[in-house]
């Protein structure tokens, strides 16, 4: 679980993008923060544990890509190798069922009239903030 007093960075890992969203300090709503390139695992942990730091996330929670009978694939044990990369950085780390995360953030961009080139470069972080907010929902309702 995540530690008391801190912020939270949400993780949504792609192959060819990471999409990054911050928590509000009260632990209440999630922001799309920014995409990244995705580079190589280890440039990869490098550039989220340092934007974990700058944005004062004491937690990173990453995207559990989850197929829809409940199974984890390839995508499921990538996610798990980054995440035990980053906390042999020092970060702590959560993982979060994301399925449908992106789904969800393309109709939620598509119907509030952003145009196609720029949801292409923001859908990622949409999705991230989107995975964040239901775990800090979890937090709020358990």
């Amino acid at each position: 679980m995540a530690e008391e007093g801190g912020r939270l960075l949400g993780v949504d890992l792609g192959e060819r993008r990471i999409g990054l969203a911050v928590g509000d300090p009260t632990g209440t709503i999630a922001s799309a923060l920014r995409v990244l390139p995705s580079l190589s695992r280890a440039r990869d942990v490098a550039a989220v544990s340092q934007i974990a730091r700058e944005e004062g996330a004491r937690t990173v929670v990453v995207g559990m890509p989850v197929s829809m009978n409940g199974t984890y694939g390839p995508q499921a044990e990538k996610a798990r190798r980054f995440g035990a990369a980053l906390e042999a950085a020092g970060v702590l780390v959560v993982y979060w069922d994301e399925r449908l995360t992106t789904v969800e953030a393309a109709r939620y961009l598509r119907d509030s009239g952003m145009r196609r080139e720029k949801r292409a470069r923001t859908i990622d972080a949409a999705a991230a903030a989107l995975l964040l907010q239901n775990y800090l929902d979890y937090l709020r309702n358990r």
